[in-house]
């Protein structure tokens, strides 16, 4: 499997540009796209076609993605990044499509028992530390039927690669300039404590409970409302809210 991936590593077709037709079907499709003063549209479909000609998309399990998937893909994908630049995106050179959820085995060791646990996981993405990103085209799709849900699984796995540019999934991206690491502390530590208290108490949370699971699916989880549920995200949790606006610019549905 190495091996394949590695093939494809640099499988993006240098040739493909997106046509007026192309990004007109887009807007119609994403809401989120289409809420985008038009300076910034254009600024996204340039990272789009960057995505397209330097990027693996690799549909698996029969599924079959034409130009206009593969449009919606690469502008979902580059949505997180529009203000800080393509080069965010950096590291990795696929992404893997399957037509639904995917299972994957995972495995715990216990260090201080020594028992290893196995269990089997549903995903709607998945992003590896060094390798691909990993979507579930149903998810994708049911993501653009309702975009101001709060999910937002490609948002979701952008943020996983963003957090890991500066070596460690751990919540704390690399950050640009005008944002300053310890305002992001300050703003998501007692956020992610309030939340993990709110989990263990049984207590109904603000935001999806997920968020509670680790600092890095904190970050990723309030990502997936700053691009679809901005104005919950800013009652429910203020300071992470603006932080979020301040590291990715602001909010489509703000």
């Amino acid at each position: 499997m190495f091996n394949w991936f590695r093939r494809l590593r640099d499988a993006g077709d240098p040739s493909f540009a997106i046509d007026d037709a192309g990004w007109a079907a887009l807007r119609r499709r994403a809401a989120a796209v289409a809420r985008l003063p038009p300076a910034q549209q254009q600024t996204l479909r340039g990272l789009a076609q960057q995505f397209l000609r330097r990027k693996a998309i690799s549909p698996v399990a029969g599924l079959e993605l034409g130009p206009g998937e593969r449009i919606q893909l690469a502008a979902l994908a580059c949505l997180p990044v529009l203000r800080l630049g393509y080069d965010w995106l950096d590291g990795w050179h696929q992404l893997i499509v399957y037509p639904g959820q995917f299972g994957v085995r995972r495995h715990h060791h216990d260090e201080d028992t020594g028992v290893v646990s196995e269990w089997d996981d549903e995903l709607a993405g998945e992003a590896w530390d060094r390798g691909p990103v990993i979507l579930s085209w149903a998810d994708v799709q049911a993501d653009l039927d309702e975009p101001e849900a709060g999910f937002n699984v490609v948002a979701h796995e952008i943020a996983h690669k963003l957090d890991v540019l500066d070596g460690v999934m751990d919540g704390t991206p690399p950050f640009p300039r005008g944002v300053r690491r310890s305002d992001w502390v300050a703003a998501f530590q007692p956020a992610y404590d309030a939340l993990c208290a709110a989990v263990d108490a049984g207590r109904e949370t603000p935001i999806d409970p997920y968020a509670a699971e680790a600092p890095d699916e904190f970050f990723a989880v309030v990502s997936e409302y700053h691009f679809s549920a901005p104005d919950l995200l800013t009652e429910a949790m203020p300071a992470v809210a603006r932080q979020l606006s301040a590291f990715y610019g602001p909010s489509p549905f703000a």
